[in-house]
């Protein structure tokens, strides 16, 4: 399985996260849908450093590597399209430099946490994305059909992730 990216920009006030950073993709794998930003890792290149780039790629933020929390680690598999299986890594950012801008890939926009556009985004981030919100860490494993429907999920809570 082939390791990916995805990175939320997230405020708070007073611990909690109160708005959330999604970006319309408009081309390509999850066009028309609501997301975080992120994408593969090249070749050599450590999943944080491809946080980082597709990061600044898809909405021309700057990262450090070092502010990025990671809150889930999922795997994916695609019961039709086994070429697009892969773990994703799940981060919240805090602290970036610059304003987010929109790509020819992707058209950020933020959202009240209460307020997330789910019926326009991958039909498992409703199982678990309200999840890392409220500060859980997750484990999670979803088997998706050509159509995108889930046939499997399983996700677990956990305490640290690796």
């Amino acid at each position: 399985m082939r390791d990916t990216t995805l990175c939320f920009l997230v405020e708070n006030f007073d611990n909690q996260i109160t708005s959330i950073l999604l970006a319309m993709k408009k081309r390509g794998f999850g066009a028309n849908w609501f997301n975080g930003v992120g994408g593969k890792t090249n070749e050599n290149e450590s999943i944080l450093d491809a946080a980082c780039r597709e990061t600044f790629e898809e909405i021309s933020v700057m990262v450090n590597p070092n502010d990025l929390k990671k809150v889930a680690t999922i795997k994916f598999e695609f019961a039709d399209n086994p070429e697009w299986n892969q773990t994703m890594h799940v981060f919240f950012i805090e602290v970036w430099e610059g304003e987010p801008v929109e790509s020819e890939e992707m058209k950020p926009e933020w959202f009240s946490t209460d307020s997330l556009p789910l019926d326009q985004m991958w039909p498992d981030d409703q199982f678990w994305l309200p999840k890392v919100i409220q500060g859980k860490k997750i484990e999670a494993y979803f088997k998706l059909d050509k159509n995108n429907n889930i046939l499997e999920q399983q996700i677990n809570e956990i305490q640290i992730l690796v």
